[in-house]
């Protein structure tokens, strides 16, 4: 009998083995590429189908960058001195204006490009992240230089280390300018990092007090700009070096130690956990895994990586009911079609604009919490606009003039490119091989879930495609 028991026992074992041999398959590929990129090809999901679920995350881990592929625009690398409107004629101020405007549309369409072609798009949705997390903002900030700068500090540390994240945005001169924290001196401290940094940045509300941010905005007096530079420069005779109570602690604290002291509370860790739980598994974060997650991720020394492994190994994250529960955000919706679909690249200048129509305009988020995400994306107008893109990006047919006509009566409008797009529908079809189930294999691509219509397998290859691209389920991930 032991030995029967022996036996059954190693065979199980073999088969217990086997399966966790086995490639995580089409279905789970799509899911990992989905929630951790811009829309994945059938050409990455194949390559990924054939890794185990830990073995992906590991190889999408190991990719990931610290700065992008794509050559930003000249004028990046030069930073213009700000000049006194009173010392400016009339037509200086139009021409600097004029210039400023030109370069944060470059700006934008240099970082869609990016995402779009990027042999990382988990790096740039951290990026991404980053960016609606540690919000700066063009129309307050009103450097194109600056805010570039800020993206490639928010890329450099994206699946780094939080902690050392946390110390350099808070003195990257793009968040000084945004958030006060160059004009705030001894005399007269300015609350507005203190608060959001503790509120928004770090613990989230209800773990401080009005004292703790009064007292904290004491300790990041003096960290100021070189104007004539655009670099973090410190002013002694600006900072207030006395005493300061924080959480309970004395101390002459300086801004360094105060953000040490926020990264030594637990909620710190949790807070962001569930901040990239909320966008990478569910709306509703499981809060004993987030605490077990958060409390790996303090013993990591905050390494992102590790957080990032954690979530995307977890059985939330691949449990089939967090499959289809996010909504894309029109910066991944839009970036998803052109890699999906293999078209000819629309112009980023066109991209930009959609993108603002539909609610996300990169690098102007509405406030210090950035984009709401989740169901605000989507609207009966916004849910109008998508489907014409679709139309037209996959050139199933000629814009639909009455979509478009309702959806600009409501308030919004949509751009359309003014050449027809490049959809190779038969070469795109040819993909999937040459057998009768091919329609099947777009589902899988295209959607997440069973699609809510049926497309009739009856309809030509290009009005099928078209019928996923519009079903709601689309909008899903």
């Amino acid at each position: 009998m032991n030995i029967r028991r022996g036996l059954l026992l190693l065979f199980l074992l073999g088969q217990i083995a086997g399966v966790l041999a086995d490639g995580m398959g089409i279905d789970e590929a799509r899911h990992l590429l989905a929630r951790t990129g811009f829309g994945p090809t059938w050409t990455e999901i194949q390559r990924f189908a054939a890794l185990s679920r830990s073995d992906g995350v590991e190889r999408l881990l190991a990719d990931t960058r610290i700065q992008a592929s794509t050559s930003p625009p000249d004028w990046a690398a030069i930073y213009p001195p700000p000049a006194a409107t009173r010392d400016l004629t009339e037509d200086q101020r139009r021409l600097r204006q004029e210039t400023r405007r030109q370069q944060e549309a470059a700006l934008r369409q240099w970082w869609l490009t990016e995402m779009r072609v990027t042999p990382s798009p988990l790096t740039e949705r951290m990026t991404l992240f980053w960016h609606g997390h540690f919000v700066s903002a063009l129309n307050k900030v009103r450097s194109p230089v600056l805010m570039y700068r800020q993206n490639t500090l928010l890329r450099a540390h994206a699946l780094g280390r939080f902690d050392a994240l946390l110390h350099e945005i808070a003195k990257d001169p793009a968040m000084l300018i945004y958030l006060d924290g160059a004009v705030s001196r001894k005399a007269r401290p300015n609350e507005n990092f203190a608060r959001e940094v503790m509120e928004l940045f770090t613990l989230g509300e209800g773990y401080y007090s009005e004292t703790d941010i009064k007292e904290a905005a004491r300790a990041f007096t003096g960290w100021s700009l070189d104007r004539k530079l655009g670099t973090l420069h410190f002013k002694p005779a600006w900072h207030d070096n006395g005493v300061k109570t924080l959480f309970g602690q004395r101390g002459r604290f300086d801004g360094d130690q105060v953000l040490d002291l926020l990264l030594e509370h637990p909620e710190t860790a949790r807070q962001i956990t569930r901040k990239l739980w909320r966008e990478f598994v569910s709306p509703q974060p499981d809060e004993t895994e987030v605490k077990r997650i958060a409390d790996l991720f303090r013993q990591s020394r905050y390494e992102i990586k590790s957080l990032m492994r954690s979530l995307l190994n977890s059985t939330s994250f691949w449990a089939p009911a967090t499959r289809g529960v996010l909504i894309k955000s029109p910066v991944e919706f839009l970036t998803g079609i052109q890699r999906q679909l293999d078209i000819t690249p629309i112009d980023p200048a066109q991209v930009a604009k959609v993108s603002a129509q539909l609610g996300q305009t990169l690098f102007s988020p509405p406030t210090v919490k950035g984009w709401p995400g989740g169901e605000t994306w989507l609207d009966a107008r916004t849910l109008l606009l998508r489907q014409g893109i679709a139309r037209e990006w996959s050139r199933a047919q000629r814009p639909d003039l009455e979509a478009i006509r309702i959806a600009r009566q409501s308030g919004g409008g949509v751009s359309l490119p003014e050449r027809p797009l490049d959809f190779k529908i038969q070469r795109w079809v040819e993909q999937f091989g040459t057998g009768d189930d091919w329609r099947e294999q777009v589902k899988e691509l295209l959607l997440p879930l069973p699609p809510i219509r049926q497309p009739a397998t009856s309809l030509p290859p290009i009005q099928f495609v078209q019928g996923l691209l519009l079903d709601p389920v689309h909008q899903l991930k």
